[in-house]
């Protein structure tokens, strides 16, 4: 190992002992991430900073922030003071920040003041129940250093939490503790982890120079000329020397590898130890109890460190699966804190409520306490009752009673901090969420487009409305082909079915339209025709229903008044558009839809909006408007739906509570919103104020009926037709085959041919009559030619 003078090694062991914490330097900003993740883990957003206002607890300050920026929580407020605070300003800070909302503090500390700040919290009463006590590793530093720490000072500790560097349980560790035992009788033997890193230090610099020297490095001095003595300075800063070989002497600290007392002392590219840790400990009764641990590489756990990194288990995996175990808070608390209660200055939390002029069924002054009234206030008010703690509110009207005030403004004015919260019809969209934290929608919503309706007069023509152009041509084709077919199938053996070619042509076409009635008079008498007939019969009466639904809906329902069918139409046309007065859908109409500033005409209640629809765009109104759903289902039921919707809802969103950004009763009241919704209270609450009677939307093709809805059916009996047919005329061949004129007989007898196939000269005539012929008469030749056959043999 290193062999130097004893005078030599001293001084320049001493020369470098300010680099002797590097190890403890190291770990430092990791306690910061520790405590975010442990924060984090029980759903806390703000905590309260108190610290010592110099180089160390600022540093260590703005690390936590940073970690917990990454958490999507924050610092709520750094309670600072100075070095050489007495005790009453102390006690003046505690008195300030017990007033704020949080109640998670995270005390970041020297040994010198931290049991003091402890004692004046119990004074104050900031130690019971709902209070959270985080320390860093100076409180385990300062217990760990004491034999056995008094009852007093414990007292004062009950349920704080406190993060303790992480030293392995080593065999190296106990020897070293037990030589120093039997060697030091009378002194103490506690040790925290300061001194067993302050002991590593000293090997890894004594380490490292011996790797020093050992490549060729030399130990000398120079001065620094930039280190001056100023007139006047005691400081003597220019007899200070600096190590010549100081870069090149980091970088072997910053290679080293060993295991110590510590644990496994080495660096990575960053400069950081490779497996940080700590131990997380929760003070109660005497002592003190292990709840976990943390780590860079698992989080949260209740494994040791180094047992999951010899297990080699995933980093991702552990991270998903954080766990402690129970923790005893301060006045004994089992259950886990909130965190933040509303801040004890005497101010109740400022609810904005926008004061409406138009649909007031939803928010609405009121002169009865509390002063506004509505749907949103009942959904509200529900809510708050299901919460296990009071809120202390007041309802501030945003607006001056004459028009609908800007929603979007009102927003701002929650993260200007102008007010708390917004009660109302908010709804939840992008650049709103961007600065405000919303609840649980507890209201979904949408824009649509609106036009007025009227009574159509019935045409003469309306009995062709139910069919589209493309399904009367296909009916009538299969009325034809059907009643082809079935004549085709009939004519050998029905005589219904013969006679002259003007009869069955006739026939032909009186059975294929009879059929849509049902009024057929021809019998079916063979098998195929009948299959075909009853599988026809069950489409017509599948198509003679759908057409009376249909042509009775067209002779009842509105019409549209105007040629705006959706949002699609109403953006190609130029006429003007109607919105409610303050609604977010001005801007998203110009910004995402590209519709010109000019056609957008503003109206202030549902009268502008009856009126502007009814007069229309020649008279100065509008074409159509573009509102709320929940507002435009309250339009058509108080005008006996005299407007409705065209389209579908072109936009998807909800109405929820305005929070100040990472509000903690934002999360508590959408899961207060959530209860209500699946106890039904949120449906009853709406049936007071808003069951209203409902309107059909109106589509102009709706009740039209396609070639789409029926292809199946058309397609089943095309199928059995054709199978049909391809029967009948397989059997008519096998029959030609067999047959053929007698020539002692007239043309219109044949007789059975013997086996051999007829010639190919036999003519299409021939084959047309032989396919005339009844099918009696071609079995009583074929019986009679049989006999024959018989008496020859």
């Amino acid at each position: 190992m290193l062999i130097l003078a004893p005078a030599f090694s001293l001084a320049l062991i001493c020369k470098l002992f300010y680099m002797i914490p590097i190890a403890v330097l190291f770990l430092e900003q990791w306690k910061m991430y520790a405590i975010a993740d442990f924060v984090d883990y029980y759903r806390w957003k703000k905590v309260i900073a108190i610290y010592v206002d110099d180089d160390n607890g600022r540093n260590g300050v703005s690390v936590l922030g940073d970690a917990m920026s990454k958490k999507r929580a924050k610092i709520s407020y750094k309670a600072a003071f100075p070095p050489e605070a007495k005790e009453s300003d102390i006690s003046d800070l505690l008195n300030e920040v017990n007033l704020m909302e949080s109640r998670v503090y995270v005390l970041h500390v020297n040994p010198d003041h931290g049991l003091a700040i402890f004692s004046i919290a119990k004074r104050l009463r900031m130690m019971d129940s709902g209070y959270v006590w985080i320390a860093t590793d100076w409180l385990p530093s300062v217990l760990d250093s004491l034999d056995s720490p008094d009852t007093d000072t414990m007292d004062l500790l009950q349920g704080v939490v406190a993060f303790r560097h992480h030293i392995p349980d080593t065999d190296l560790k106990k020897s070293f503790l037990s030589r120093l035992k039997s060697q030091r009788d009378n002194e103490t033997v506690s040790f925290n982890s300061y001194a067993l890193y302050a002991y590593d230090s000293v090997w890894l610099a004594a380490r490292a120079l011996d790797a020093y020297l050992n490549e060729g490095g030399n130990v000398s001095f120079s001065s620094d000329p930039k280190l001056r003595d100023t007139n006047g300075s005691m400081l003597q800063l220019a007899s200070l020397r600096t190590f010549d070989g100081g870069p090149q002497f980091l970088k072997t600290i910053l290679g080293m590898n060993f295991t110590g007392l510590s644990g496994q002392v080495e660096f990575d590219m960053d400069k950081n130890l490779v497996h940080p840790a700590y131990d997380i400990l929760n003070i109660g009764g005497s002592g003190s109890r292990r709840i976990g641990y943390w780590s860079n590489h698992s989080g949260l756990s209740v494994i040791a460190p180094e047992v999951l990194y010899e297990k080699k288990s995933s980093k991702t995996s552990l991270k998903s699966n954080q766990e402690l175990y129970s923790v005893i808070w301060p006045g004994e608390a089992t259950t886990t804190p909130r965190g933040w209660v509303f801040p004890n200055n005497g101010q109740p939390l400022r609810i904005a409520v926008p004061n409406r002029v138009s649909y007031t069924d939803f928010v609405s002054k009121s002169k009865n306490p509390p002063g506004v009234q509505g749907y949103c206030i009942d959904v509200f008010e529900a809510a708050l009752k299901l919460l296990n703690y009071p809120v202390p509110r007041q309802y501030i009207l945003f607006g001056n009673g004459e028009r609908n005030p800007s929603y979007n403004e009102l927003v701002e004015q929650v993260a200007q901090n102008n007010f708390d919260a917004v009660v109302g019809d908010v709804t939840i969209v992008t650049n709103r969420t961007r600065i405000v934290d919303f609840t649980q929608p507890f209201m979904p919503s949408g824009l649509v487009v609106v036009v007025p309706v009227e009574e159509k007069k019935s045409s003469p023509w309306s009995f062709l409305e139910p069919f589209t152009a493309q399904m009367w041509l296909v009916t009538g084709a299969f009325f034809l082909f059907v009643g082809t077919a079935v004549w085709i199938l009939e004519h050998r053996h029905n005589p219904e079915f013969r006679g002259s070619p003007r009869k069955q042509l006739i026939t032909v076409f009186w059975f294929s339209f009879s059929t849509m009635f049902f009024s057929h008079r021809e019998n079916t008498v063979s098998g195929l025709g009948r299959l075909v007939l009853i599988i026809w019969l069950f489409v017509v009466l599948i198509i003679n229903s759908s057409y009376t639904a249909s042509l009775t809906s067209i002779l009842t329902v509105q019409q549209l008044s105007s040629q705006i069918e959706g949002i699609d139409s109403l953006i190609s046309s130029t006429q003007p558009i109607g919105i409610q007065d303050g609604s977010f859908a001005r801007k998203y109409l110009i910004d995402d839809l590209n519709i010109a500033e000019s056609r957008i005409v503003t109206l202030k209640n549902m009268e502008d909006y009856i009126d502007a629809l009814q007069r229309g765009p020649k008279a100065g109104g509008v074409v159509a408007v573009v509102d709320e759903l929940p507002y435009i289902e309250v339009l058509m039921s108080r005008t006996d739906c005299k407007f409705t919707t065209v389209g579908q809802e072109f936009t998807k969103s909800g109405w929820g509570f305005a929070f100040q950004r990472d509000s903690p009763l934002a999360v508590d009241l959408s899961t207060a919103i959530l209860q209500l919704s699946e106890s039904g209270d949120l449906q009853r609450i709406h049936d007071k104020w808003l069951n209203k009677k409902e309107c059909a939307t109106v589509d102009a093709n709706s009740n039209k009926l396609a070639l789409t809805s029926f292809w199946g059916l058309f397609l089943i009996c095309g199928i059995a037709c054709v199978i049909a047919l391809i029967i009948f005329f397989a059997r008519i061949f096998c029959q030609y085959n067999k047959f053929s004129p007698e020539p002692e007989k007239t043309d219109k007898e044949m007789q059975p041919v013997r086996s051999r196939r007829p010639s190919r000269t036999r003519s299409l005539k021939k084959l047309m009559v032989f396919v005339d012929r009844r099918e009696a008469d071609i079995k009583e030749i074929l019986r009679e030619n049989k006999k024959r056959r018989h008496s020859i043999g």
